[in-house]
C-alpha cells in the first residue's frame, strides 16, 4: 500500500488534525520528514524522521524513500516536480494537486518570481494561510484518498 510523506518543515498547524484524522481513518503509513521536531499527533501510523539541517535535506530524503504511487504533502514546488517525475503524487498546503499536466507551469512561475526577487524587485510573497486554505486542503486530500484507496 502506498505511503504518505509530509514535508514537515513548513507544515501549517491548521492542517495537522485534518491529516491525522485521515491517517487514522484509513490506516495509512505516514512519514513526516523535517530538520526539526514536528508533531502531527499521536498515531501508530505516523513515523517522525529528523534530517540534518539544510535547505533541501528533507526533500532529498523524501525523494530517496519515495515509491511510485506514494503521496507527498508539500508546498515546495521543486520537490513536487521531483515527486511527479517518480510517478508519485503531490498536494500542497492549499489543496492544489500537482500533476504531470500542471507541475511545469507551477515550476516556471516559481522560477520567474525567484528571478524577479533576485533582480532586487520586492514582491508580495504568498498570502497568509487561512481557514479557507485548510478547508481546500481537507477537501482535496479527502477526494484524493477516497480515489486512491479504491485501488487497494
Amino acid at each position: 500500500m502506498p505511503k504518505i510523506y509530509v514535508d514537515g518543515d513548513a507544515f501549517p498547524n491548521l492542517l495537522k488534525p485534518i491529516l491525522l484524522k485521515q491517517i487514522e481513518r484509513l490506516g495509512i503509513e505516514t512519514i513526516t520528514v523535517a530538520n526539526k521536531k514536528i508533531n502531527l499527533g499521536k498515531s501508530k501510523y505516523v513515523t517522525y524522521m529528523i534530517v540534518d539541517a539544510g535547505a533541501d535535506e528533507a526533500d532529498h530524503k523524501i525523494v530517496e524513500m519515495l515509491e511510485e504511487g506514494d503521496l507527498v504533502i508539500t508546498a515546495d514546488i521543486p520537490l513536487a516536480d521531483r515527486v511527479i517525475s517518480k510517478n508519485a503524487h503531490a498536494i500542497d498546503h492549499r489543496g492544489e494537486l500537482y500533476s504531470v499536466d500542471n507541475i511545469k507551469q507551477y515550476l516556471a512561475m516559481r522560477n520567474l518570481m525567484e528571478k524577479i526577487r533576485e533582480s532586487g524587485e520586492i514582491t508580495k510573497g504568498p498570502k497568509a494561510f487561512s481557514q479557507k486554505d485548510a478547508e481546500m486542503f481537507a477537501n482535496q486530500l479527502n477526494a484524493f484518498l477516497n480515489k486512491f484507496m479504491q485501488k487497494y
